[in-house]
């Protein structure tokens, strides 16, 4: 299937003025919900892959054929332009290589590459950030935007800079990231405007903020280079809640008509799976 319409969708976004928020998607029903509110751009997190296809932590025991394989799976349901956290690229610079591979053929819109040294090393503090070398990431980087084939699609460098050495070492960082042909920066641990001013202001790309203080507001994040901010995985933690409550219910004893205001009805499901589409096929095929 060819994704170019939703990664040139993506680019607008990007090129554009406004800061916007994904919906945070974990599968193709969930993808499929978002779209019916409205949203475009959909989220697929590493963390939030690693709870639903492992029920695992996010410590990159999440493997990128597993990773890939739910990416095909919410584009082969979905029209979302779809931007993923791909963590450190599995590996070198080689493995970035095969990730670009193995996820633009899946058909994302925009992936992050980060310099957070992963998996943490044995006796890192809990709650800690390392990160790899400028030099080392650059590498990746480079070799990521060599490994695109699709020109649209869009490769983000992913920096926790600011959490670890501070607003100069994250400008510096972002230059030398920009440098490598890289189409936005990522940028995690954002505490103040200033800090964004300053990435924006040296590199001249847009920004991906990965969740902001609620002080910070989306048009003045705007105003300085933001066009994406990410808000959380609240979907991901409202679906398990709702489980949790209706299994409860029915093993209780519960009647299951009880439910009835809490549920989706039997018509919003047909419309869901698309199921007339289906009825359709089975009428024109099944001999």
């Amino acid at each position: 299937m060819n994704h170019t319409e939703q990664r040139k969708r993506l680019r607008a976004v990007l090129a554009g003025s406004k800061c916007l928020s994904p919906a945070s998607v974990y599968d193709p029903l969930s993808a499929r919900v978002a779209e019916t509110v409205g949203y475009e751009l959909g989220m697929l997190a590493g963390s939030v892959a690693s709870s639903t296809t492992l029920a695992a932590p996010d410590l990159i025991v999440l493997t990128l054929t597993e990773f890939a394989d739910q990416i095909r799976r919410i584009m082969r349901a979905s029209r979302l332009s779809l931007i993923v956290d791909a963590d450190h690229g599995y590996g070198n610079a080689l493995n970035v290589m095969r990730t670009i591979e193995e996820l633009e053929h899946a058909g994302v819109s925009a992936m992050s590459i980060e310099d957070t040294a992963l998996p943490a090393r044995y006796g890192q503090a809990e709650g800690t950030d390392e990160l790899i070398s400028t030099g080392e990431m650059t590498g990746k980087l480079r070799a990521a935007v060599a490994a695109r084939r699709d020109a649209s699609l869009v490769i983000a460098g992913r920096t926790a800079a600011l959490k670890v050495e501070g607003t100069e070492g994250a400008v510096a960082r972002a230059k030398a990231y920009a440098a490598t042909g890289v189409d936005a920066i990522f940028i995690v641990g954002l505490e103040t405007l200033e800090q964004i001013e300053a990435i924006y202001a040296a590199v001249k790309l847009p920004i991906i903020v990965g969740t902001a203080p609620p002080s910070l507001k989306r048009e003045d994040m705007a105003a300085r280079g933001a066009r994406i901010l990410l808000q959380g995985h609240q979907p991901v933690a409202a679906a398990v809640k709702a489980l949790h409550e209706t299994y409860a219910h029915l093993y209780s004893g519960g009647a299951p008509a009880d439910l009835k205001s809490r549920v989706a009805s039997p018509q919003e499901m047909e419309r869901l799976v698309a199921g007339e589409t289906y009825r359709k096929w089975q009428r024109e095929y099944l001999r």
